[in-house]
């Protein structure tokens, strides 16, 4: 069987590397690129560092506003579609890549397979969750992390298909967290020591572009009398500029550029707490048993929040400082995104496409 695999950001790359690593071992696989998201750090260090097959072909597509650049990516996976013929096109998540290639699958030959179906916000506002949607309503295999995921899916009469794999990140997160436990030196260079600091991301659009919550937000991190570390991505930085909160964020924060995957996994792993607008993150923080405060209203990750391990605050300064001070999960933890093992299973859903 031939799959195109097809993404466009760096934490699908991730993803990928957990089911690529089973998939050639039973099948032909094209990995491709749309480019949705440049990123300087997907370099030959950063496909070798996490076993990250080269992709097939590269789109190049990069940066632009929603309708052009899925619209950019629609045409050229038609094209290699129609060229690679393959049976399955597997897709991730939620970006406009996947939405591109669903759109295409659909009116073509191939089976649409969806890893991480059935994850909803319920806030339409967020694109992510319109190509998430979408995508699960024109899929022929879904690949769910959780029950939770089935019960959604379930929810819109999506029934056929549907799957309980268990979530592929948790496999790529334990082997990042094993690798970079003997690769990274990312806590010696910043000086911070395990369980002393406080791990922070801030880059969603509702809480950057608008000042008020960029400054609640960075005003709540900086009272906490812990260290901070926020490797602060361009867009952030430039929004902090652009709202006069740079120099005084700079001053209170210990702000560094954005670093590897290896390095950030280390990072979740050894901080007291992480704080976060990032969907991705919370999760993470959760498979390395670190607690989280989510500086959003809602989150895809309804299982965190029920299970104690993450509080959602929004951008309210108070909410999040006191979330930061009283982190402080249960003993006992479930597993509702499975044990590990989801690649395997999300193969063994593609065995009969």
């Amino acid at each position: 069987m031939k799959v195109l695999t097809v993404i466009g950001a760096r934490p699908q790359f991730i993803k990928a590397a957990a089911v690529s690593r089973e998939l050639r071992e039973r099948h032909e696989e094209v990995l491709v690129h749309t480019g949705q998201h440049y990123d300087e750090e997907m370099s030959d260090v950063f496909f070798e560092e996490l076993g990250i097959p080269e992709p097939d072909a590269n789109l190049g597509v990069g940066s632009d506003d929603h309708g052009a650049q899925t619209a950019e990516m629609l045409v050229g996976l038609e094209d290699l579609i129609a060229s690679e013929r393959p049976d399955a096109v597997l897709v991730y998540g939620d970006t406009n890549s996947t939405l591109a290639a669903a759109i295409a699958a659909a009116k073509m030959d191939p089976a649409l397979a969806h890893v991480e179906a059935g994850l909803r916000s319920y806030n339409r506002e967020m694109p992510e969750e319109i190509n998430r949607v979408l995508t699960d309503h024109a899929a022929d295999r879904l690949f769910a992390p959780s029950a939770r995921a089935v019960e959604n899916l379930a929810a819109e009469g999506v029934t056929d298909g549907v799957r309980d794999t268990g979530d592929v990140m948790y496999d790529a997160v334990l082997w990042a967290r094993d690798r970079a436990t003997d690769r990274s030196t990312v806590l010696d260079d910043l000086g911070v020591d395990p369980g002393e600091y406080v791990l922070a991301t801030v880059h969603r659009a509702a809480n950057t572009d608008d000042p008020d919550r960029l400054a609640a937000v960075l005003d709540a991190l900086a009272a906490d009398p812990r260290e901070v570390v926020f490797p602060a991505h361009p867009r952030t930085v430039n929004r902090m500029r652009e709202h006069g909160l740079y120099d005084e964020a700079r001053d209170r924060l210990t702000l560094t550029d954005p670093v590897g995957y290896l390095d950030f996994v280390r990072l979740q792993d050894a901080a007291a707490v992480v704080a976060t607008d990032s969907g991705g993150v919370q999760k993470e923080a959760f498979f390395l048993d670190t607690p989280c405060v989510t500086m959003r209203e809602e989150t895809e990750w309804r299982e965190t929040v029920a299970a104690g391990w993450n509080t959602l605050v929004g951008a309210d300064g108070e909410a999040i400082s006191r979330a930061l001070a009283s982190a402080d999960p249960p003993a006992d933890k479930p597993q509702p995104y499975g044990d590990a093992t989801a690649a395997a299973a999300i193969v063994d859903g593609l065995d009969d496409v």
